[in-house]
């Protein structure tokens, strides 16, 4: 490529990493700056990548000059330039959106915590872009450590949940290096495309299906799908709120483009589905992870902890789309890695909000809230309607593909959790709306004649424009769903069915 985009993308945040540790050291209030302007670079260059690959096709960026399978490479195509785009973009809104909560929640920490901001988004983008699976494993750790410590930052009951997330990322990430091992054995390379070249004679062999199915596991673990999904509740609840707003939306979705990219380019959709034939148990158990994740947010009467659920039954969403073995269920499961991440975070930065005027996020207090926190309260709507699966949100239109392709494929009962959790989310949205729309704000018994002059106490707007932002992308992504599909999925489509 002529272009030094990529490697610019990625660089960026790193520098920043260093710039902001050693000002930050003396000035601390330069580190937020600092990596604003790291990611807005980021993602100005992810933007120009992406260009690149719908005007000129896939492309590769060798490091160092040095050749595949001697050196590691760059692989961007259509599947991973959006997410890179998406990564970018919402960990830079993140950061805009972090100043006014940091600064009240560990303003004795700010160079630390930005330092690991920056860091966790150069792991998320290395992730997505490498092409080599050992360097892929290393980006894990480095995105896994610096989540770790913007979990345990928040100190109090963040510390066990950050205790239990690093048993199980360990866990996620030896299953994964021995699987690469049990290929590198059998094949001689890390490089993903010359594996992908060598794997097709060795279909039969023993060591590559442990190999694969290690390394789906340790995807699995570290996407929190069910049933290993115990630790994300509590890790994202505990979390400082500018940790979640980031974390939630970015980690569990990267999990599942490497699943899919290991699944599609490393391997074949004719192994998966035909050799091996065990997606229709994958898909069985994401139906109920579906249904656990629902059933769980649905119990909670704290808001936030209650979003942390519906991101365990998002998961089942992309991953039973990607294991239906249709096309429409990739499309679908493709789609929502993207519209997941904007829905996330639109809802994150909403609860976030909400903490910082109040301090908690409990439905029982909540009275009123839609008229104190009005603007707030707008953009958890869109989050919810998206969530839900409203027209012309998103959130409609991921469903509408993943719906289509349990139909094609027969999986009836999948088609009936996706169902279900939409009727969640409506009752979920609903109960709040109740709450906090109709609610007493003086009295136990609300008279239905009252009207009570309440004062606006909205969050500061460096938190509720980027909040406003995402939830308007929520509706332009759905508008645009047909060039989106067009454009960048259905190329990936057409290369793996």
């Amino acid at each position: 490529m002529s272009t030094q985009a990529p490697v610019l993308m990625i660089i960026a945040p790193l520098i920043a990493s260093i710039f902001i540790t050693l000002i930050g050291w003396f000035r601390p209030k330069f580190s937020h700056p600092i990596a604003v302007i790291s990611l807005l670079i980021s993602s100005i260059a992810s933007i120009q990548v992406f260009q690149m690959v719908l005007s000129n096709g896939p492309q590769q960026y060798f490091l160092g000059n040095w050749p595949a399978p001697f050196g590691i490479e760059y692989v961007i195509d259509h599947l991973n330039s959006l997410l890179l785009v998406t990564i970018s973009v919402v960990a830079t809104l993140v950061a805009l959106y972090a100043k006014r909560s940091v600064e009240k929640e560990l303003p004795d920490k700010l160079a630390n915590y930005y330092t690991l901001f920056v860091l966790l988004v150069t792991g998320l983008l290395g992730i997505s872009i490498t092409g080599d699976a050992f360097n892929l494993y290393v980006l894990l750790e480095i995105a896994a450590l610096t989540s770790y410590a913007l979990i345990a930052f928040a100190k109090g009951r963040s510390l066990m949940a950050t205790f239990n997330y690093v048993m199980m990322g360990s866990i996620g990430a030896c299953f994964y290096l021995l699987g690469v091992g049990y290929l590198f054995i059998k094949t001689g390379t890390l490089n993903m495309t010359n594996l992908s070249q060598i794997l097709v004679s060795l279909h039969m062999s023993q060591a590559v299906l442990v190999g694969f199915v290690l390394i789906i596991l340790g995807m699995w673990v570290k996407m929190a799908f069910f049933p290993v999904h115990g630790w994300l509740s509590n890790a994202y609840t505990y979390a400082p709120t500018a940790s979640t707003c980031l974390i939630a939306p970015l980690m569990t979705k990267v999990s599942v483009y490497v699943m899919i990219r290991v699944m599609t380019s490393v391997f074949s959709t004719e192994y998966v589905f035909n050799h091996l034939s065990w997606h229709l148990v994958v898909v069985a158990m994401a139906s109920v992870a579906i249904l656990v994740g629902s059933m769980m947010a649905l119990s909670q009467r704290d808001l936030k902890k209650c979003m942390t659920y519906l991101v365990v039954a998002e998961i089942g969403y992309m991953v039973g789309g990607a294991w239906l073995g249709n096309p429409a269920g990739m499309t679908g499961a493709t789609y929502h890695i993207i519209a997941d991440a904007a829905m996330t975070a639109c809802l994150f930065m909403a609860v976030g909000c909400i903490i910082y005027k109040h301090g908690h996020t409990s439905l029982d207090t909540m009275k009123g809230i839609f008229r104190k926190m009005p603007l707030t309260m707008l953009g958890f709507v869109v989050g919810m309607l998206s969530m839900i699966g409203v027209p012309p949100t998103c959130g409609f239109f991921s469903k509408w593909y993943l719906i289509s392709g349990a139909i094609e494929a027969g999986q009836w009962h999948f088609m009936l959790a996706l169902l279900f959790s939409s009727l969640v989310n409506a009752i979920i949205f609903f109960r709040i709306i109740e709450i906090g729309f109709f609610g007493s704000l003086g009295s136990e018994t609300p008279d239905p004649h009252e009207h009570q002059d309440v004062a606006v106490k909205e969050a500061p707007l460096s938190m509720v424009l980027p909040m406003l932002v995402v939830a308007g992308a929520l509706i332009g992504i759905g508008i645009y769903t047909s060039d989106i599909i067009s454009l960048v999925i259905q190329p990936l489509i057409s290369a793996t069915f």
